[in-house]
């Protein structure tokens, strides 16, 4: 079975009450993961600006992965691009 951590992030008030809230995205993912037989094994929650990479669950999410090294590589999912990053140069650089 595949695993994933899943991430979800919204970086305004406005947005946590409408269209892309944290529960909307992660209701979607964790249906995504159940049609895909996709283990979750865990969700990061987000409430900061995807100007850049210093967020402190993106980095929480970043130290699991990185305590994790014996095991296999590890997936992460997000709905939508922007709720990744608005900067596609900075995201593709793994900055």
């Amino acid at each position: 079975m595949k695993s994933a951590y899943l991430y979800v992030r919204v970086g305004t008030d406005e947005q946590k009450k409408t269209g892309y809230s944290l529960i909307e995205q992660e209701e979607r993912l964790l249906q995504h993961c159940e049609i895909n037989h996709i283990k979750g094994k865990g969700i990061f929650r987000e409430d900061h600006s995807a100007k850049d990479f210093n967020r402190p669950e993106w980095k929480k999410l970043i130290r699991t992965i990185k305590k994790n090294r014996r095991h296999p590589p590890e997936n992460i999912l997000f709905l939508k691009w922007d709720r990744f990053s608005r900067n596609i140069r900075l995201a593709l650089s793994g900055s």
